[in-house]
């Protein structure tokens, strides 16, 4: 019972994570511009504005995939509940593969939305959907 409470804590880990930085990043980017923290590829580190606009919208993706994972790891947890310690470990692997792969696609949406509203300067395109606030 001590691996799986191990292993259930670890599933929910990442999914927590993402819940805690979404809602951060929702309201508000890292500061300035910088190598180090929040959301940095070249698109969204193209000026203050793209910065804010990467921000918000990863905050909203990763605060309700988040949200979407936790009560999902959980539940795949309890089918292992009473099992053994391989099966255990093995469907905690899985899921933390699983949860990592959601988190890579993320990206694809966001650089999507930069690209879409803003050139490849920086600058606001007239034709983009309204930028979020």
């Amino acid at each position: 019972m001590g691996f799986w409470t191990f292993m259930l804590v670890m599933a929910l880990l990442l999914p927590a994570l993402m819940t805690a930085v979404g809602a951060y990043y929702r309201s508000r980017s890292p500061g300035k511009i910088n190598s180090f923290v929040g959301y940095r590829t070249a698109r969204s580190m193209k000026n203050e504005q793209t910065w804010a606009f990467a921000h918000r919208l990863f905050g909203r993706i990763w605060f309700r995939t988040g949200l979407a994972e936790l009560p999902v790891s959980a539940a795949c947890m309890l089918l292992f509940l009473g099992r053994g310690r391989d099966a255990v470990g093995f469907a905690g692997l899985a899921l933390e593969m699983a949860q990592l792969a959601v988190l890579i696609a993320t990206i694809f949406p966001v650089e999507r939305a930069l690209k879409r509203s803003f050139d490849e300067n920086g600058q606001p395109r007239p034709d983009a959907p309204d930028l979020p606030k």
